[in-house]
């Protein structure tokens, strides 16, 4: 990996990490469920979906996708957060909270990769690209 490319994950993981820094803030109401995770994770989700289409495809060399994938999408989501706010539900007694967060997270997280890798493939499928 080249000197290059991890700077550019460096930067991009900044520039994911401060994307979530204010969707955060877009969501600061109190609320009864944490909606700014959720939006991350899903966001996220979404973007590494499409650029693994786009990997299959050749149209990202492997040092792009890492930028985007792991520095894009990996400073944008946030495992910890969402597994602590889950055990936090948990531990107070809101265990429907706690499962809802982990089965929405999951499910559309999962349905946003999948939604965002074939309508991708379908793209470059109908389109006729070849590398």
């Amino acid at each position: 990996m080249s000197p290059v490319v991890v700077a550019a994950v460096l930067g991009a993981g900044a520039i994911g990490a401060l994307a979530r820094y204010a969707i955060s803030l877009a969501f600061i109401r109190a609320t009864r469920f944490p909606r700014a995770v959720l939006v991350v994770n899903v966001t996220g989700s979404l973007l590494g979906g499409g650029v693994l289409a786009l990997a299959d495809w050749g149209i990202l060399d492997s040092g792009l996708h890492l930028i985007l994938v792991t520095g894009i999408a990996g400073g944008l989501t946030t495992f910890s957060t969402w597994s602590v706010e889950t055990l936090q539900f948990a531990l107070s007694g809101r265990w429907r909270t706690a499962i809802a967060n982990v089965l929405l997270n999951l499910v559309l997280g999962l349905g946003a990769a999948t939604a965002a890798y074939f309508v991708a493939y379908w793209f470059f499928l109908l389109h006729q690209y070849r590398p």
